[in-house]
């Protein structure tokens, strides 16, 4: 139930929302490519912290609220309008906190972006990622993998944490710093560290 969800969402999600993102924001494909594989890891990690805080029913209020399962029925049009958006909350409502826009700003840099392109890159995403995480959830029968642990386990965490020992900052973290589709361990690692730390409030 919980192995592999960030795998699962590269699969079903990433060809056609770097499609659409290289479509919509005038993006070259492998920038496209990049952008959702680094901030899908950004959204679970922004959950981790938010599990940590609030413990399930927060993590399930944020999934409910700004999960836009309908809207992976549409891509495009989902990509479209949150495109013309014009004051772009790369914080997510608080869900990323103040690493929002730091994570925004190193997205332009590693990803040789337009400057202010990774504020419109988190909030079009997130929704698609979330959205994903809340079909999951809801397709899961009644008490399969929910369970009760201290650090505000549930169905929704459980997804998260691949190696169901009720720690999903391990998970998060093995997602970051996986050997990319290159076969190389690149700069990818250094970004990561850098945003986690902001995430979970470590300098």
């Amino acid at each position: 139930m919980n192995e592999g969800f960030l795998q699962e969402l590269r699969q079903s999600l990433g060809p056609q929302v770097s499609e659409q993102l290289a479509a919509n924001l005038g993006m070259e494909q492998g920038q496209a490519d990049q952008a959702f594989e680094k901030v899908a890891p950004l959204i679970l990690g922004g959950l981790k912290r938010q599990a940590e805080q609030g413990g399930e029913d927060r993590v399930n209020h944020i999934v409910q609220t700004y999960g836009r399962a309908n809207a992976l029925n549409d891509i495009g049009g989902h990509i479209q309008r949150r495109v013309e958006d014009s004051c772009p909350d790369a914080t997510l409502g608080g869900l990323l906190g103040n690493a929002g826009p730091q994570a925004a700003g190193l997205l332009d840099d590693k990803l040789g972006l337009t400057k202010g392109m990774g504020m419109k890159l988190i909030p079009i995403l997130a929704p698609l990622i979330l959205g994903a995480l809340k079909k999951r959830a809801n397709a899961a029968p009644a008490g399969g993998g929910a369970r009760s642990s201290g650090g505000g386990g549930g169905l929704l965490t459980s997804i998260l944490d691949r190696d169901s020992d009720g720690n999903i900052l391990d998970d998060v973290a093995g997602m970051i710093f996986k050997t990319g589709s290159d076969g190389h361990r690149g700069g990818g690692g250094g970004f990561f560290a850098k945003i986690l730390s902001m995430i979970f409030g470590r300098r």
